[in-house]
């Protein structure tokens, strides 16, 4: 038997099914969340990027207008 089956048959066993429900709720929501703010960290560093090279191609050529 492996270790989630375990720990569902010993929720189960003792009628704790709405605590499983819960923990479910929790853990998906948090692994939701570190999901979103993985993306957003990288998104951010990638906007940061952009800035960042914006910011040498004006000042290349901050002095080319006719």
């Amino acid at each position: 038997m492996n270790l989630l089956e375990q720990i569902v048959t010993a929720f189960v066993g003792r009628a704790d099914v709405g605590h499983l429900g819960l923990l479910l709720w929790a853990a998906t929501a948090s692994a939701a969340a570190w999901f979103v703010m993985r993306e957003l960290s990288a998104a951010n560093r990638r906007f940061d990027e952009f800035v960042r090279e914006l910011n040498r191609f004006n000042a290349r050529h901050e002095g080319d207008q006719p």
